[in-house]
């Protein structure tokens, strides 16, 4: 996101949109699974493809109640050249995309403090808000020059075990998302993936694979034809 920009609150499909996306992986230590689903044949931004749940931030996101923060050192490497209100509102929109997608949650038990916006109303009827003490933010990309969407998303990884829904249930999932199921990782590359997906799944199969945790998190730019790799938490740029 270039410094300065701010939630997106306009309908520019232009525009570069901030996003937050969920990698929920189940059986980590034995035999990994994925959380993934796939988009409809028509719409605008990645038809057909299988994905992680994930969307753009919503205005509302910075202003939701969150039982548990993102916890350090994630929070600081996910402010690194982003504005305060945004690096706030992306683990919430994280947590509220897996829910209107998938029907799991993310949160703690408690009791709202304020009026429940609409998009969080199924979520509170349960009893919860939202944590983001579970998540570990793992991935930036932003979309490519020439899409006929452009978003800059976070990539956040969550482990099945912090749900607080049955991960086999997906009845209270919107439509947006066909497909949903927990894909064995030696398997995925056999489904209809984007280019960025598949970077990404290269580095959460590392993790599983028992390799050192990262001290930094990868920033993938595709400029034109330039492509371009950073490090968010003090790494020096890879290419």
């Amino acid at each position: 996101m270039q410094k300065g920009s701010t939630i997106s609150t306009g309908i520019d499909k232009t525009a570069i949109r901030d996003a937050a996306t969920v990698i929920v992986v189940r059986d980590a230590s034995t035999a990994p699974r994925i959380l993934m689903g796939q988009r409809g044949a028509k719409a605008a931004f990645m038809p057909s493809k299988f994905v992680f749940p994930g969307g753009a931030v919503d205005a509302g996101d910075s202003t939701i109640p969150m039982a548990a923060p993102l916890p350090d050192p994630c929070s600081a490497r996910l402010a690194e050249q982003t504005p305060e209100a945004v690096a706030r509102a992306l683990p919430i929109a994280a947590i509220r995309e897996l829910w209107e997608e998938t029907g799991q949650i993310l949160g703690t038990a408690g009791t709202w403090p304020d009026t429940v916006p609409e998009d969080w109303l199924g979520f509170a009827e349960r009893g919860y808000l939202p944590a983001a003490g579970a998540m570990e933010f793992v991935f930036r990309a932003i979309t490519p020059p020439g899409r006929p969407r452009r978003f800059d998303a976070r990539f956040f990884l969550i482990d099945a075990e912090a749900l607080v829904t049955d991960p086999d249930d997906f009845s209270a999932a919107c439509d947006e998302l066909s497909h949903l199921q927990w894909i064995p990782l030696p398997e995925v590359r056999k489904f209809d993936l984007p280019f960025i997906t598949e970077v990404v799944l290269a580095e959460i199969a590392a993790r599983l694979r028992g390799g050192p945790v990262p001290d930094s998190v990868p920033f993938y730019k595709d400029r034109d034809e330039d492509i371009h790799f950073a490090r968010l938490g003090g790494g020096s740029p890879l290419s």
